[in-house]
């Protein structure tokens, strides 16, 4: 029985737990809150109560049945917290594991004023957080060749889908335009990560992957997109330099570049969401949006 264990079953981790079930997986995802177990139960993944830390009993046995692993906890400042152990360890714990994938982000790649960047760039990390994710890339990098086991690093475009997406923001009142010259960012539609997670672990697939749609573009373009589906005015534009954010927030404007998912593609990989606009008005026609 093939079983993927998904340490920090969030939004993205919740996708893809959601598209193994459906390709004949069991599925187990860790969460800090005896709340949050109770919402994966529901969607039939079984949850592991974990903080970050001590593998209880419970993680360790379910560790050992694993055959394939998604790592989705941000490292903070302390690191992967699989890799405070030696990699060994982790070996040790997962005998059974045939494929790992790791969660990262494209923030990793830093600040390339608009341009183009893919697998290969050399990354340059701004932000602390970023910083931490390259460090956890190569311990996770690392792990795969000394193992012998494929391990895919995914790197995340900006995650939207059912329940966080423009649509919703239009209708809370929280859309804004800020209007930041020439800045564009890219996205990715969160059952779409399920897809390519699923088609990479199939595929035995190791390495680094760009995890984003077609389309990099302007953020306010996505908030027009969705007042003009849903029939509502347009919000005002507002210039970035005066608009009030929070540091994390402004964080994101200090990075420009278009992502390319080129690599992806090319191994055979479909989109189900490659632009936006298609997805928003999916999400819209469907009423998932408000999900």
């Amino acid at each position: 029985m093939t079983h993927l264990l998904i340490l920090g079953a969030g939004f993205s981790g919740k996708a893809i737990g959601e598209t193994f079930r459906n390709a004949g997986f069991t599925v187990s995802g860790t969460t800090r809150s005896a709340e949050k177990a109770e919402a994966l139960r529901t969607l039939g993944i079984e949850p592991i109560l974990y903080d970050g830390g001590t593998i209880s009993e419970t993680l360790a046995a379910d560790m050992a049945r694993a055959t394939h692993l998604v790592q989705s906890i941000a490292p903070g400042k302390d690191g992967d917290p699989l890799f405070r152990m030696e990699s060994s360890s982790l070996a040790s714990l997962m005998p059974k594991l045939e494929w790992a994938g790791y969660l990262s982000t494209v923030g990793v790649y830093g600040d390339h004023k608009g341009g183009w960047v893919n697998e290969e760039t050399v990354l340059n990390p701004v932000s602390a957080r970023s910083v931490e994710r390259v460090e956890a890339e190569g311990h996770w990098l690392a792990f795969g060749a000394e193992s012998g086991l494929p391990v895919a690093v995914l790197r995340l475009a900006g995650i939207y889908g059912p329940g966080r997406n423009a649509l919703r923001n239009m209708e809370e009142g929280t859309a804004r335009r800020l209007i930041k010259q020439e800045q564009v960012f890219n996205r990715i539609r969160v059952e779409d990560i399920g897809g390519s997670a699923l088609f990479l672990a199939q595929g035995h697939l190791g390495g680094v992957w760009n995890i984003t749609d077609d389309e990099p573009g302007p953020p306010q373009d996505v908030v027009a997109e969705a007042a003009h589906l849903m029939g509502l005015p347009v919000p005002p534009d507002i210039p970035f330099e005066t608009a009030e954010l929070s540091p994390m927030a402004r964080s994101f404007y200090g990075e420009n570049k278009r992502v390319s998912n080129a690599k992806l593609r090319a191994a055979g990989f479909q989109f189900r969401f490659p632009n936006y606009r298609q997805s928003l008005a999916e999400l819209f026609s469907s009423g998932q949006w408000r999900s």
